[in-house]
């Protein structure tokens, strides 16, 4: 556990906003829990919508990097992005992609976190874009954003049906769209 306040807040807050939602999660609890004073939790965060902010932010950083990581381990190609969520989908502790979960929470597309969580979306969308420019697809533009298609649906798919199967579907699908000769 962290030692310094903002970042027990940051910590709890996420673990609590994945798996229960953000909107059944009251500060109180993540006072209770992160073990951090309401004083302390102000002079961090302003409200809850701050808190929020913060822990989107902070993961969405770590995610991209996770998933950079591990496309690199795999040899670069930008079919291994599914395999990398193959590997997420099997963890006993995947809720889901807490961007998706947050803008089906938030549902006002003007909201801040709905924003910061689209935004997530398009860096992800931009990442697999390059993997696919990278691989020599004059399409590239085209097929990441089916690509983002599948893992989003992969997603979804592995959250209703408790197996990482839903990533190695996509990948099938996703071999068909790379041996099409045109995506667009």
């Amino acid at each position: 556990m962290p030692t310094h306040a903002r970042d027990r807040l940051l910590e709890t807050a996420e673990r609590l906003f994945y798996t229960e939602g953000i909107r059944a999660v009251g500060v109180e609890r993540i006072l209770a829990e992160s073990g951090v004073g309401r004083a302390s939790f102000y002079r961090h965060f302003a409200s809850k919508e701050e808190l929020v902010l913060a822990v989107l932010r902070e993961r969405d950083e770590r995610w991209r990097h996770w998933l950079e990581e591990s496309v690199t381990a795999r040899g670069g190609e930008p079919l291994v992005v599914f395999d990398a969520l193959a590997e997420r989908f099997a963890r006993g502790d995947f809720r889901g992609c807490a961007f998706i979960n947050t803008m089906v929470e938030t549902a006002d597309p003007g909201s801040a976190a709905h924003r910061v969580a689209a935004e997530h979306k398009r860096r992800v969308t931009s990442y697999v874009d390059g993997l696919l420019a990278a691989a020599g697809r004059p399409d590239h533009a085209a097929l990441a954003e089916q690509f983002i298609l599948l893992m989003d649906g992969a997603i979804v798919t592995a959250l209703r049906e408790g197996t990482a199967e839903p990533a190695h579907r996509a990948r099938s699908v996703a071999v068909a769209l790379l041996s099409s000769p045109s995506s667009g």
